[in-house]
C-alpha cells in the first residue's frame, strides 16, 4: 500500500462510512482511477465533488479505461495528462499562438522614443 497498484491483487479496506474513505483518499497522493460501488446518486456525486483523480468509476473496475472516447490519465503523481483519443492527441501536440501582421500601415509613433506622444498613446490605448 505504498505505491500504485497495476497487478492483479486488488487491496480492500474497511471504513465506517463514505466520509471516513473519504478522508482516508484525500490524505493520500492522488490516485490514477478511484472506484465506488453504491446505488446512491448522492453518494456519487459526494466522491466526484470531494475528491481528485485520474479517473472515477462507478459498480465496475477497469472498464473506464476501455472506452476510447474517455480521456484516461493521472493526476500528480500519477501522471499528467490523459490519453486515448483527441485527448491523447492533444497531450502530445502543442499549440502554439502566432500572429502574422504585414509591416503595411506600421505607424513609427508606435515605437520609442516616445516623448511628446505620449497624450495620443493614452488616447489611443483608451
Amino acid at each position: 500500500m505504498q505505491e500504485e497498484l497495476f497487478g492483479p491483487l486488488l487491496p480492500i479496506l474497511e471504513v465506517d462510512g463514505l466520509e471516513q474513505a473519504i478522508e482516508w483518499i484525500n490524505q493520500r497522493p492522488k490516485p490514477l482511477a478511484l472506484y465506488l460501488f453504491s446505488s446512491s446518486q448522492q453518494s456519487q456525486e459526494t466522491v466526484l465533488n470531494t475528491t481528485s483523480s485520474g479517473g472515477v468509476c462507478f459498480n465496475d473496475v477497469v472498464m473506464q479505461v476501455g472506452v476510447p472516447e474517455l480521456p484516461f490519465g493521472g493526476v500528480g503523481a500519477s501522471g499528467m495528462g490523459a490519453y486515448h483519443g483527441k485527448a491523447g492527441f492533444d497531450t502530445f501536440s502543442h499549440q502554439r499562438s502566432v500572429l502574422r501582421r504585414p509591416f503595411a500601415l506600421d505607424l513609427p509613433f508606435r515605437y520609442p522614443p516616445y516623448a511628446g506622444r505620449l497624450p495620443l498613446m493614452r488616447r489611443l490605448l483608451g
